[in-house]
């Protein structure tokens, strides 16, 4: 069977006879229900697990309303208006709701980036601020030690609200929900001590149960206390397919398992060989954006086995902090000794590839110099069907194959 994979304006394709092939993971398609505007109006109607908004709020209460910032695809200046009609219906006035930008570890926005992301109502209406983690509020310690210290306007409001989307998220499970306190409102002690156990097994994409990241998370959350949440699940042109809304835990599950219905694919076992691709331009510009992937790709493949990853990388690495590590480590498991260390981003993504090197070999076929590629402790080939030649080559003539042309966008979850 040919199967194709995209690489940045063309096509990669590689021959796999049926007797190999495991399946080809592609979305599922979208569920029937509201969108856009609707969908948020129709969340904030039907909360989980609470009242409606409108009903929780007080006149006079000081509302913290905590939101992305702009590396972030959370359409904030969209679901914004429907959110402050609701604080209004409950008397609440403009002059008392802050909206607070959660920065983590990312820089600073511009008045300009503020406006965007708020939209120009909100901006108008309400106060727009960045994190500040020089005046932050000590509110304990959570039981794996991780420090929550939270910014102040944050800490001290009668009321607080996180907006988000989710997704999968390579090592806290999930975006969204409690994840706009910790890290998105923390200090950068308490991100890294939260962060650094990225490297621990149960630290994975689609898992929340025993996942340390994200228990450590929604501990935070609930020591500092959240009464709302609004959040979105986009598509891949980053338009809203569903929203919801209530309570910090059981709404956010909510979204979760829609993300699963979409993106989800259970398998009943691992693959020896996984041929993955972010399906072309723009997605595989560089490594960096590559790497989501190749994260993906190594829930699906066997210990001692093969992952082919097709990306063009013409623009190099694409992360400074992120080629430093990969170009100056003398070994991948030194990279990882560098992030229990210190969590650093860009480095977090050189942890991550080492990690799976831990697991697989890594055949990239992309624009990279062959030399460059083996200086970066991956195997280079300069088409996919020499690299899946290798692979045969080393798991053997009956090696199962599973093909995953759009990685980024499908979370394998062997069903055990």
């Amino acid at each position: 069977m040919k199967l194709e994979f995209g690489m940045g304006n063309g096509v990669e394709t590689v021959e796999v006879k049926e007797k190999n092939l495991m399946g080809i993971l592609e979305a599922n398609p979208v569920p029937e229900g509201v969108r856009g505007k609707e969908a948020v109006l129709d969340a904030l109607a039907h909360p989980i697990g609470t009242r409606r908004l409108k009903e929780l709020v007080r006149p006079g209460e000081k509302i913290a309303v905590i939101t992305s910032d702009i590396t972030r695809p959370m359409p904030t200046w969209e679901v914004l208006p429907f959110l402050l009609d609701e604080l209004y219906a409950g008397g609440v006035k403009g002059e008392d709701i802050t909206l607070v930008f959660a920065l983590g570890s990312h820089r600073r926005h511009t008045p300009e980036e503020m406006e965007h992301l708020a939209g120009e109502r909100a901006y108008k209406e309400i106060r727009c601020v960045d994190l500040d983690t020089e005046n932050c509020v000590h509110i304990g310690v959570t039981s794996r030690g991780t420090p929550v210290d939270i910014d102040r306007r944050v800490a001290e409001a009668d009321r607080r609200i996180c907006l988000g989307n989710i997704e999968y998220h390579y090592f806290a499970g999930y975006s969204g929900g409690a994840k706009a306190i910790m890290p998105g409102v923390s200090t950068r002690d308490a991100i890294q001590a939260n962060h650094c156990r990225m490297i621990e097994d149960a630290a994975c994409a689609g898992r929340i149960e025993g996942n340390p990241v994200r228990e450590d998370i929604e501990e935070a959350a609930d020591m500092v206390g959240v009464d709302f949440i609004l959040n979105v699940v986009l598509d891949p042109h980053k338009r809203i397919l569903k929203a919801v809304a209530g309570d910090v835990t059981l709404a956010h599950r909510a979204g979760c398992a829609f993300l699963d219905q979409l993106y989800g694919k259970p398998l009943e076992s691992a693959a020896d060989i996984v041929i993955a691709s972010q399906g072309g331009a723009p997605k595989d510009i560089n490594l960096y954006q590559t790497q989501k992937a190749l994260d993906n790709a190594a829930h699906a493949v066997k210990k001692g086995g093969v992952i082919i990853l097709i990306g063009s990388c013409r623009e190099g690495l694409g992360e400074k902090t992120f080629e430093k590590w990969m170009t100056t480590a003398p070994d991948p498991e030194t990279m990882i000794r560098w992030i229990r260390q210190e969590f650093r981003l860009g480095g977090h993504k050189a942890a991550a590839i080492a990690m799976v090197l831990q697991k697989a070999d890594i055949y990239l076929v992309s624009e990279l110099p062959p030399e460059f590629v083996k200086r970066i402790f991956l195997q280079p080939f300069e088409t996919a069907e020499q690299a899946y030649e290798a692979a045969r080559k080393k798991c053997g003539e009956d090696a199962k194959v599973l093909a995953m042309p759009f990685a980024g966008s499908t979370l394998p979850k062997i069903i055990k």
